[in-house]
C-alpha cells in the first residue's frame, strides 16, 4: 500500500510539473514572440539607432549619410566607367535665399520618402520632390537683423537632421527648431543658447534615438562650449555637456585656479557629432580654448578644448577624451567631422576614430577607450614664456596630409624654427607658422571607404603669421570678439590638397595639390567614385584608386557643399547644392542640383547665379550723388568684410589682407569692384551704394586718424 501510495503521489507531482513546464514554456515562447515582433519593428523603423547606422544606400537620412560620419554610398550604379555620361535631371533655384555677400553654402542635402530637404546660409530650410523638381514647402528662419555682430565665420549652416516627423535644424541665433516635414510647418522652436553672449549653431544637429543632439560654436567670442540633447518630440532639455570642465568637474584642474579663464574658456563643437549604438556613445571634436592666441592668463592643457571627447549617449556623462593640442595659441580647432569604422590591426578587430585636424595629422584612436591604436607620441615642443605654452605636444606615428613648415618664406616675414607647427609666438614677436588657422582639415568633411580601409581628406596648404596680444579675462559674457591677438598680413600662398590615408598605417596612398584651397569635402561610393565640388562651380568625380578627375560639370555658383546620392525607383541619383562661400571667394547662388545617368541637362556657365548689380567704375561711385550711410556700412563691414579681413581690419580667418594700407575712398571701392591677390572682386555682388557705403565705413571709421 505504500508503495501504491507513492507511486499516486508521484504521479500527480508529474503532471504538475508537467503543467508548469507547459506553462513556462507558453510563457518563453509568448516572450521570444513579441522579442521577434519588436526586433521587426525596430528593423522596419529606417531612424531606429541600428538603421542609421548603417553605410548610405536607398536614402540619405542623416548629415554624412549615416551617424558613423562615414560619408559613404554602398551604391555602385553611378560608377567609374558610365560617370561621364551623369547629367542634370533639374535644377531647383531657392529664391535667392544664401546667395548675399555674408553667405556660404555649406550644407549636405538629405533625402528620405522621395523627398529632398535643403539649409542656406540664412537658414531657410527647402522641401522639394524629387520626381518633379518642385517645391513642396519653404521654413524661413527670419535671423535677428543685427546677428552679424556676434557670428565668427559669415553665415552660415551645414545641414539638417531628421526622424519619421520633423526636420531638425540648428540656427545662427542659437535656436533649434522642429519643423513638420508634410507642410514646413514649426513643431517646436527652443532657444538653446543666447546668442547675445556669442553663442551660435552652424553644424547640423544629430537626431538619435527620440533625441537631438547639437553643439554650439562661439569661441571666439568667449562662450564656454557644450553639447546639449532634447526630446525629439517636445524640444525638453534632457542633458548638457560643457567642453570646458567648472569647479568640481573631472579636467577642471587644467584651468588657473586664480582667475575665471574657464567660464569663457571656448571649445567649440563645429560639426555633427557621431554615434556608436553597440558600445552607446555619442563623440565629437572640439575648438580651441579662449582668447585663441593669447595663453597668458590659463595656464594648464585646458580641456576639453582640441579634443576628441566620448559622452555616454543616454546621460551626457563624460566617458573618455584625447586632446590633440595642449593649451592651443595656434587656433589649431578641429572641425572635421570625426568618423568611426572598424578595421583589422595586427590581428585583431578594432573599433576606430578618426579625426582629420587643422594641425595636418589624422588622429586614430580606439572608440571605446580614447587610447591610440597606431601610436601618437608626446615631443618637446619650442616655448615662450608669455604664452605659459605646454611643454610636450602629441605627435602622430604616421604621416601628415599637409605640410608643417615654411620651406622658403615669402619676402618680409617674420619666420622663426621655419615656421614648423607648434612654434611658439609671443607680444612683439609675431611668425609665420605653417600649418595655419585655415590650413591643414577645416570643415569640409572627409569620408571613409570601408572595402578599402582608406579617409580622403580636402585641405589646405597655408600658412599665417600669428601675433598674441595682451588681454583680460572677461569678467562677463558680453559677445564681443575675445581673441587675445590678430593673424593675416605676411602669409604663404593657400593651395588646396587631397589625400587619400591608409588607417591601417596613417599613411598617404595618393595626394595631389590643386591651384586653389579644397573648400567641399568628400563623398565616396562603391562605384570607386569620389564627389567633391570646387569654388570655380565645378562639381566634379575622382577615381578612388588613383585621385584623377573622371567627370565635372559646372553648376554655376561656388560648389562648397558635400553631396548626397540615393535610389528612388531603381535609379540612382546625386543631389548638390550649389551657393558658393564667402572664405572661398567663390561666386555665389541660390540652386539645388539632381542628377542621373539619364538626365539631359547639361552644364551652366561660371558664376551664371551671380546678381548683376550694376557696372559703375569706382570714379563714378565715388563720384555719385547722395551721402555714405556709415551705420549701413559698419553692418555690412561686419557681416561681410570682417570674418576675412578681422575685426579692426588687420587680417581675419581667411587670411584677408591688412585694409590699413588703402589710402583714399576711391582705392578702397577699386579693390572692392576688382578684387585683390586673393580676395574676389565684390561687383554684381554689392550695390554701388553698398560700396560707398562700406569703403566710406573703412576710411572714415575703422582708421580714421
Amino acid at each position: 500500500m505504500r508503495t501504491r501510495f507513492l507511486s499516486t503521489k508521484n504521479t500527480k507531482l508529474c503532471s504538475l510539473l508537467l503543467a508548469n513546464c507547459q506553462l513556462l514554456l507558453v510563457t518563453l515562447f509568448s516572450l521570444f514572440l513579441c522579442l521577434q515582433i519588436q526586433a521587426q519593428n525596430l528593423d522596419n523603423n529606417p531612424y531606429s539607432p541600428v538603421n542609421l547606422a548603417k553605410a548610405a544606400s536607398e536614402s540619405w537620412p542623416v548629415n554624412g549619410g549615416s551617424t558613423k560620419n562615414q560619408r559613404y554610398s554602398i551604391l555602385d550604379q553611378i560608377n567609374r566607367n558610365n560617370v561621364s555620361q551623369l547629367k542634370g535631371v533639374w535644377r531647383h533655384r531657392l529664391d535667392g535665399s544664401g546667395a548675399d555677400t555674408k553667405n556660404s553654402g555649406e550644407a549636405e542635402p538629405i533625402f528620405a520618402d522621395g523627398k529632398l530637404y535643403i539649409v542656406t546660409g540664412d537658414n531657410d530650410v527647402f522641401a522639394i520632390e524629387v520626381a518633379s523638381g518642385e517645391r513642396l514647402w519653404t521654413y524661413n528662419a527670419e535671423l535677428p537683423e543685427d546677428l552679424g555682430k556676434s557670428i565668427c565665420c559669415g553665415w552660415t549652416n551645414r545641414g539638417l537632421s531628421m526622424n519619421a516627423k520633423s526636420i531638425f535644424v540648428g540656427q545662427l541665433d542659437a535656436r533649434l527648431v522642429a519643423i513638420n516635414k508634410d507642410d514646413g510647418s514649426v513643431r517646436w522652436s527652443i532657444q538653446a543658447a543666447p546668442w547675445q553672449d556669442g553663442y551660435s549653431i552652424t553644424s547640423a544637429p544629430l537626431y538619435y534615438d527620440g533625441m537631438v543632439i547639437t553643439g554650439f560654436a562661439g569661441a571666439e567670442y568667449g562662450i564656454r562650449g557644450m553639447v546639449k540633447a532634447f526630446d525629439a518630440d517636445t524640444g525638453e532639455e534632457l542633458w548638457n555637456f560643457y567642453t570646458v570642465p567648472g569647479p568640481g568637474e573631472f579636467g577642471h584642474e587644467t584651468w588657473p585656479a586664480d582667475n575665471d579663464a574657464w567660464r569663457f574658456g571656448g571649445g567649440s563643437v563645429w560639426q555633427t557629432p557621431a554615434a556608436d549604438p553597440e558600445l552607446g556613445l555619442v563623440y565629437f571634436s572640439t575648438g580651441n580654448p579662449g582668447p585663441d592666441f593669447d595663453g597668458s592668463n590659463r595656464a594648464g592643457d585646458n580641456l576639453f578644448t582640441a579634443s576628441v571627447v566620448a559622452l555616454d549617449i543616454k546621460t551626457g556623462e563624460y566617458r573618455w577624451h584625447f586632446q590633440q593640442v595642449h593649451h592651443d595659441i595656434w587656433d589649431y580647432d578641429a572641425p572635421n567631422p570625426v568618423i568611426l569604422f572598424d578595421m583589422e590591426f595586427k590581428g585583431q578587430l578594432r573599433h576606430a576614430l578618426a579625426q582629420a585636424s587643422k594641425t595636418g595629422w589624422v588622429y586614430i584612436l580606439d572608440r571605446q577607450t580614447g587610447t591610440p591604436i597606431i601610436g601618437i607620441e608626446e615631443r618637446p615642443v619650442p616655448q615662450e614664456q608669455s604664452q605659459q605654452t605646454a611643454t610636450t605636444q602629441p605627435y602622430p606615428v604616421g604621416d601628415s596630409f599637409v605640410p608643417q613648415e615654411i620651406d622658403i618664406p615669402p619676402e618680409g616675414a617674420y619666420v622663426l624654427n621655419k615656421g614648423r607647427i607648434f612654434t611658439a609666438f609671443g607680444i612683439n614677436k609675431p611668425s609665420l607658422i605653417s600649418p595655419s588657422i585655415a590650413g591643414g582639415a577645416n570643415w569640409p568633411p572627409s569620408a571613409y571607404d570601408p572595402i578599402r580601409n582608406q579617409m580622403f581628406i580636402c585641405a589646405a596648404d597655408t600658412g599665417m603669421t600669428l601675433a598674441q596680444e595682451s588681454s583680460e579675462v572677461l569678467e562677463d559674457y558680453n559677445g564681443e570678439l575675445y581673441t587675445g591677438g590678430g593673424f593675416g598680413g605676411l602669409s604663404k600662398t593657400q593651395t588646396g590638397v587631397i589625400t587619400a590615408m591608409d588607417m591601417a598605417t596613417n599613411t598617404k596612398v595618393w595626394q595631389w595639390r590643386w591651384g586653389d584651397t579644397c573648400y567641399s569635402g568628400f563623398v565616396a561610393t562603391a562605384g570607386d567614385l569620389l564627389f567633391v565640388g570646387r569654388n570655380d562651380g565645378r562639381l566634379t568625380a575622382l577615381d578612388t584608386e588613383t585621385g584623377r578627375q573622371l567627370w565635372e560639370f559646372q553648376t554655376g555658383a561656388g560648389m562648397n557643399s558635400t553631396i548626397s546620392t540615393f535610389t528612388m525607383n531603381g535609379k540612382q541619383y546625386v543631389a548638390a547644392y550649389s551657393a558658393g562661400n564667402l572664405f572661398a571667394g567663390s561666386a555665389k547662388g541660390d540652386s539645388l542640383w539632381l542628377f542621373s545617368l539619364d538626365g539631359d541637362i547639361e552644364q551652366t556657365t561660371p558664376g551664371d547665379s551671380q546678381l548683376q548689380l550694376g557696372t559703375m567704375s569706382a570714379d563714378e561711385i565715388v563720384m555719385a550723388e547722395g551721402v555714405a550711410n556709415l551705420v549701413a556700412g559698419e553692418t555690412l563691414f561686419k557681416s561681410t568684410c570682417m570674418p576675412c579681413h578681422g575685426e579692426d581690419g588687420m587680417g581675419g580667418h581667411n587670411n584677408g589682407m591688412p585694409l590699413n594700407n588703402v589710402q583714399d575712398l576711391e582705392q578702397a571701392v577699386t579693390v572692392i569692384t576688382q578684387g585683390r591677390n586673393a580676395m574676389p572682386a565684390f561687383r554684381g555682388a554689392l550695390t554701388p551704394e553698398q560700396m560707398r557705403d562700406v569703403s566710406t565705413y573703412i576710411i572714415e571709421e575703422l582708421f580714421a586718424e
